[in-house]
This record gives C-alpha cells, sequence and structure tokens, in this order.
C-alpha cells in the first residue's frame, strides 16, 4: 500500500488537497469510534460457536478500507519521500515491510500472552480503558502539530 500510495496516489490527495482533510476527519471519527468500542468491550462468551479467522488475502484487502492505514501510508509517502522519486518510494515501502512482519508477529504473540493475565472481569476492563485511552491519546499530535 505505501508504494502504490507513493507511485500514484498520493498525487490524487497532492492535487486535491481538500482529501487530506476528510481523510484526516474521518479517521479521527474512525479512532475514536474505535476507542469507544475498546473501552466498552467485555469478556467474549465462550459459547460453542468457532469464528473462522481472516486468511492473509483477506486481511490484505481489509488494509484498503482502514483509514489508520491510509494515513499512515500517506504520511510516510509525504514524510519520507519528498521528492517522491520510485526509488526513495521503494526504500520506504521495504524498511516498511520489514518492521511490520516482526512487530505484527510480536503484536499476535503479546495479545495470546496477555490472556492469562486478563482472567478476570475487572483487570479486562481497566486493560481496556487504558488501552483506549492510548489510542486517543495517539490523537494528540493531529489536533496540536
Amino acid at each position: 500500500m505505501v508504494i502504490l500510495v507513493g507511485a500514484g496516489l498520493v498525487q490524487i490527495f497532492d492535487r486535491f488537497p481538500v482529501t487530506y482533510q476528510i481523510l484526516k476527519i474521518f479517521s479521527i471519527i474512525y479512532l475514536v469510534y474505535l476507542s469507544w468500542k475498546i473501552a466498552a468491550a467485555s469478556k467474549p462468551e465462550n459459547n460453542n460457536q468457532t469464528s473462522k479467522p481472516m486468511t492473509f488475502f483477506d486481511a490484505a484487502l481489509f488494509q484498503w478500507v482502514n483509514p489508520k492505514a491510509w494515513v499512515m501510508a500517506l504520511t510516510a509517502i509525504s514524510v519520507y519521500t519528498p521528492s517522491q522519486d520510485i526509488q526513495a518510494i521503494l526504500f520506504v515501502g521495504i524498511v516498511f515491510a520489514v518492521v511490520n512482519f516482526p512487530s505484527v508477529g510480536t503484536w499476535a504473540i503479546l495479545g495470546q500472552q496477555m490472556q492469562r493475565l486478563l482472567t478476570s472481569q475487572k483487570r479486562l476492563k481497566f486493560f481496556n480503558i487504558f488501552m483506549a485511552a492510548l489510542l486517543l491519546s495517539s490523537l494528540y499530535p493531529v489536533f496540536f502539530s
């Protein structure tokens, strides 16, 4: 996504600067909504239904409708490749991919291990509210930069 945004999609955003503002507003709304959903989440019920996890392909396709992914890709290209030449775009894309794979793996492992700590409803509620607050605090630079 970073490479494709850098290779052409960023030009649409540069040509029509209002699209940055629209994306920013939708991203803020989405992150506030996610924070609320996280804070209000309760322990999943243990029913006999087994949900089918996303496949790799499904997860890759999901990124194209994920506002956080759009903001990340546009920011990466505009901040780290001001010249927007193909070598710089490829370099940023490769760096993001190299950093992303171990980060996602670590995130998954830590999430799995957190189940051991979040066994009570009280701890889970505290954790969810804390995570929601951290997500909301990540919006600080959007409002005060």
